[in-house]
């Protein structure tokens, strides 16, 4: 009973596990792998109904995790993800029994060639794919506005887990909610613009958007080849960099990648680095997001109350700020996004082995969503593919793209990111999170977010189509934006912020929390 009691002791709460304690525990046989794996297959159940984070799960999961106990038992140990369960976003390819359906029946059914390459990476690593996270439909880029947030056909409504009817931002809202909660490990999942960073900031944990190309997106149901990246999403900024080791690296399947100067140690890279580094702050460009939703004011306000830690750091603080206006870059953003939609999603669908829907182009998608009863038309409307199809009418292979995506690179690189890097010698720019992905998504750049805050108990509720998008006891976060292929920068930064604020430490309230533990 002792010895047990003693096991016991050591086993880690789910909620905001590490995956040093919990590699800890499978060293010391303080439990298995399948012990694990039913752990958290019990806290999906527990809280799924609630949140709707989780689409399916794997059946073959314990099996896998029996294997890979196995595995270790006989003294071969793959890395540090070896018997860890990650959940992947529902838009990334599984050769398996499980689905990619990117939230929509139309797909359910279609087969895939093989595991995306991201896949591929984290089963060499030793990764059980415990299952797939609940996503916006099509990567929030169906309809016009909100109407989507968290919302998919073939998941139901994502909410986060911190105020009644919370929206959990999107795309990558049920990866960003697993995380939270413990519902595994960690998470996979990908950004176009905001869809990492986004839903990472609203469920309190840490997502990094990689620089385009660090990670393929070969196999992943597409929006933009300019601008789409995986990344992980954790509890933790070490977690997140462990991740990020792993699905990282060069893909035939993917020509972005090619671009890779080197992998850099990115676990090493978490130490506090933020003594000297010179960190810009664009006021302008906050204030300019502050004027178009005020809203966020609190979140703005906590931002200044917080750059104290950065400077006791020893932070070097330079007022900085870009020469384009948010709302140019935005005008031509989605015309380039949606030029590439139109081919990426086709070359995508051109791909699959079986395709019940016969979908191939975005014009069947469109038809076919539009006349089936469970894709939630004309409540949730087709808007983008509307104008994409209808108005627009060009794509990435029409001349017209060119001029425009050039002017975007213009505006994102000369007028955006790069230069005010360049020209005030900066490491990062700092930014509240909820204003800070596309100044990093439309030249490929990379950023991370760090929980910084939850809104105070006297916040107003501000709801967008039935959800709670800011209230009391909403957690917010803290970007920093860097060079392409400068990931190791930007966690050192985090981490050392990270390291100074603990907020997942603190005790807050969520509305749900699942109570399974390991059972040893």
């Amino acid at each position: 009973m002792g010895d047990l009691q003693a096991v016991r002791g050591h086993l880690p709460g789910l909620l905001n596990a590490t995956l040093d304690q919990l590699l800890e525990g499978l060293e010391k046989n303080h439990f298995t792998s399948v012990q694990l794996t039913k752990a958290y297959l019990t806290r999906i159940d527990q809280v799924n109904e609630t949140v709707h984070a989780v689409v399916e799960t794997n059946p073959d999961a314990l099996a896998v995790a029996k294997a890979l106990d196995d595995e270790r038992a006989s003294g071969s140990v793959r890395g540090p993800l070896h018997g860890i369960p990650v959940l992947v976003k529902n838009n990334i390819a599984t050769k398996d029994k499980m689905g990619t359906t990117a939230g929509s029946h139309l797909l359910i059914g279609a087969t895939v060639p093989r595991d995306a390459f991201v896949v591929q990476k984290l089963r060499h690593a030793g990764a059980i794919v415990l299952g797939k996270a609940n996503m916006s439909q099509w990567a929030n880029f169906r309809a016009r506005g909100f109407n989507i947030n968290g919302w998919s056909a073939n998941g139901g409504q994502t909410h986060a887990a911190y105020h009644p009817d919370q929206d959990a931002s999107g795309s990558s809202s049920g990866s960003a909610v697993a995380a939270d909660l413990g519902l595994a490990w960690a998470a996979l999942g990908t950004e176009t613009d905001g869809s990492i960073i986004c839903p990472a900031q609203r469920s309190s944990v840490v997502g990094v958007k990689p620089t385009v190309g660090l990670t393929s997106r070969d196999l992943v149901i597409p929006v933009s080849e300019h601008q789409d990246t995986v990344g992980p999403m954790a509890r933790t900024v070490r977690d997140a960099a462990y991740l990020l080791q792993v699905i990282a690296g060069k893909d035939d399947c993917d020509k972005y990648t090619a671009g890779i100067p080197r992998i850099p140690d990115y676990v090493a890279a978490c130490r506090d680095t933020l003594k000297g580094a010179r960190i810009g702050v664009p006021w302008k460009a906050i204030q300019e997001g502050l004027e178009k939703n005020p809203r966020y004011a609190s979140e703005v306000e906590g931002f200044k109350q917080t750059l104290p830690i950065l400077e006791a750091a020893g932070a070097v603080l330079v007022e900085a700020d870009y020469a384009s206006a948010t709302k140019d870059i935005r005008d031509l953003e989605m015309p380039v996004m949606g030029a590439d939609f139109r081919v990426n999603l086709a070359s995508y669908l051109s791909r699959l082995v079986t395709n019940p829907s016969n979908i191939h182009t975005l014009e069947d998608l469109r038809e076919q969503t539009q006349k089936h009863p469970l894709e939630s038309f004309p409540e949730r409307d087709t808007g983008i593919w509307d104008n994409i199809l209808d108005k627009q009418k060009w794509d990435n292979t029409s001349p017209e793209f060119k001029e425009k995506y050039d002017r975007l690179q213009q505006l994102g690189g000369p007028g955006g990111l790069p230069a005010l890097l360049d020209q005030h010698n900066l490491v990062a720019v700092a930014m509240p999170s909820i204003m800070a992905p596309m100044w990093a998504a439309v030249v490929g750049c990379p950023g991370i977010t760090v929980p910084m805050g939850h809104l105070k108990e006297t916040e107003p509720v501000h709801e967008e189509n039935g959800l709670v998008e800011t209230g009391p006891g909403v957690p917010y976060g803290m970007s920093f934006l860097g060079r392409r292929w400068a990931e190791d920068d930007l966690l050192g930064l985090a981490y050392g912020f990270e390291q100074r604020t603990r907020v997942r430490e603190r005790e807050v309230k969520r509305v749900v929390v699942p109570s399974a533990e390991i059972e040893a």
